[in-house]
């Protein structure tokens, strides 16, 4: 039986993300936060590799979103995290089982494993026969596990297992205690005087009474007493221990690959759901982006960098959304405006939304529509290094050199303030020469910059203004709108707020 798997349409996928580190867009997107706010609390499962392997094609995007909905219905996400939970048990008695001294402390643990582990796949399989699935993924699922269920070695393994935790069971024994030795020996009908001592006392109770019954610790260690004891107890019934034994050494790879390989990847769509309903609950939306490889005309309604809306929402502070589009030839936004206006924010949504289409997550936005690129390369300003031995403008034009390097039509590329340390002129002549590369690629594109020129070079172009209050040019909307630059009118606004306009000062100085 092949192996199943619940987040890759081709299992052989899977490979590629065991060893995948970090894209070199994250840091720049704040997608390491995203992904660290994801994963945080289930290191066990190494989550990362997922998050860190976008997906190629659409039919596999596809794939996923179907099991995200599938798991909107409560009755499903509550089977698959009962099942999540007993996986947890059954590896932490095999971890037990692992640091206990005693060989056969060791075997009984191992065995309560198995156990556990055969009622979780059963469960599972009874929950998914009888809950309504559209998803290729649980329907597949559903049919693996049943078929892995009902095979002969599972359903000789529940025998075996059922047997032998009966024949523990029916192991008793007798204890002879005479000052510091102890004579085992097996039960042979002897009176309980347990049971005796409480029916004569029974009569003398009165209501409720204190109870003076001293709680012994229950270890899951033994100390070298009950060891004894034990090895003891099982000389007296040699063919018990022995089918024990026998059953440990028979069994010791009981785990099936597809059922293990379940229990991790659900938890991507788990985590990643639970991460969601932190900005539902706060009343943002997320939906599952129309994603292709062909067309090149995207958009996004009520969108946000899903980062800073994390630590908006923390902080009790509102989250501003944003659209944007493009359309027909449009391929690149050129977003200007005041500084501390959201420009940036805005530039890393954009990447954000992309590179988790990618993965086959639901995005952040009421509505979106997105390209499947192939690679997704960030300029972010970064600080200088003195072991570089070189400035600033020197390292914007070796990055951004890379980057056109590697970049095909369908890359998307995001330049956030590119050439600050140089004069304007200079920004502006350098600025125009990168976008018209990237155009040249007929890539999409995100450029944030403070030069107004770049935003009309063409029909490529869209520009994007980070706007103000215009009562108060001072505070800042963080609302992204699709307009000319207005850089001078900004500023005229600025200067009319503090009485430094052209005609102000004439009227001053004329005094």
């Amino acid at each position: 039986m092949g192996v199943f798997s619940i987040l890759f349409l081709r299992p052989e996928q899977r490979a590629d993300a065991e060893e995948a580190q970090a894209p070199d867009c994250f840091r720049d997107l704040h997608l390491d936060q995203v992904v660290e706010a994801i994963t945080a609390g289930r290191s066990e499962y190494r989550l990362r590799g997922f998050f860190h392997t976008p997906l190629r094609d659409v039919e596999s995007i596809v794939y996923r979103h179907e099991v995200f909905r599938d798991l909107d219905n409560a009755a499903l996400e509550a089977a698959v995290r009962t099942f999540a939970d007993r996986m947890r048990t059954v590896r932490g008695q095999l971890a037990q089982a692992g640091k206990l001294r005693y060989p056969l402390q060791q075997e009984r643990w191992f065995l309560e494993a198995v156990a556990t582990y055969l009622d979780a796949v059963r469960d599972l399989c009874r929950a998914l026969g009888e809950l309504d699935l559209r998803s290729r993924g649980f329907l597949g699922l559903r049919a693996y596990v049943a078929a892995y269920a009902g095979s002969p070695a599972v359903a000789a393994l529940a025998a075996e297992t059922d047997r032998l935790r009966q024949d523990l069971a029916a192991v008793v024994y007798t204890l002879h205690i005479h000052g510091n030795r102890i004579r085992i020996a097996r039960y042979a009908g002897e009176a309980d005087y347990a049971a005796e001592v409480e029916a004569t006392f029974r009569r003398f109770r009165q209501g409720a009474v204190k109870d003076y019954r001293v709680g012994l610790p229950d270890w899951p260690e033994m100390n070298h007493v009950e060891a004894a004891i034990l090895e003891r107890v099982a000389l007296l019934y040699p063919a018990v221990f022995d089918s024990l034994h026998r059953y440990c050494e028979r069994h010791r790879d009981f785990l099936d690959g597809g059922v293990a390989a379940f229990d991790r990847e659900v938890q991507f769509y788990l985590a990643y759901l639970e991460y969601c309903r932190r900005f539902t609950a706060a009343g943002l939306s997320f939906c599952y982006p129309d994603v292709s490889d062909r067309s090149k005309a995207v958009a996004a309604r009520a969108t946000y960098d899903l980062a800073l809306a994390d630590r908006l929402l923390r902080e009790g502070r509102p989250v501003v959304c944003n659209d944007f589009a493009l359309r027909g030839p449009e391929r690149i936004m050129v977003v200007t405006g005041p500084n501390q206006g959201g420009k940036t924010t805005f530039a890393r949504t954009v990447g954000q939304l992309h590179y988790l289409a990618s993965l086959g997550c639901p995005v952040p936005g009421s509505e979106a529509r997105l390209f499947l690129c192939d690679r997704l390369f960030t300029h972010f300003e970064r600080e200088e290094r003195v072991e570089d031995l070189r400035g600033k403008l020197q390292d914007d034009l070796l990055r951004l050199r890379d980057i056109l390097s590697r970049a095909t039509p369908r890359s998307l590329v995001i330049v956030n303030e590119a050439f600050t340390s140089t004069s304007l002129r200079d920004a502006r002549f350098l600025g125009r020469r990168v976008l018209e590369r990237l155009l040249a690629l007929d890539l999409l594109g995100v450029w944030v910059t403070f030069v107004d020129e770049l935003a009309a070079l063409g029909d490529q172009i869209v520009s994007m203004v980070s706007t103000v209050d215009p009562a108060n040019p001072a505070r800042r909307t963080f609302k992204i709108v699709r307009r000319p630059a207005d850089g001078r009118a900004y500023a005229a606004a600025i200067a009319e707020q503090y009485g430094l306009s052209y005609e102000r000062l004439q009227e001053r100085l004329a005094r």
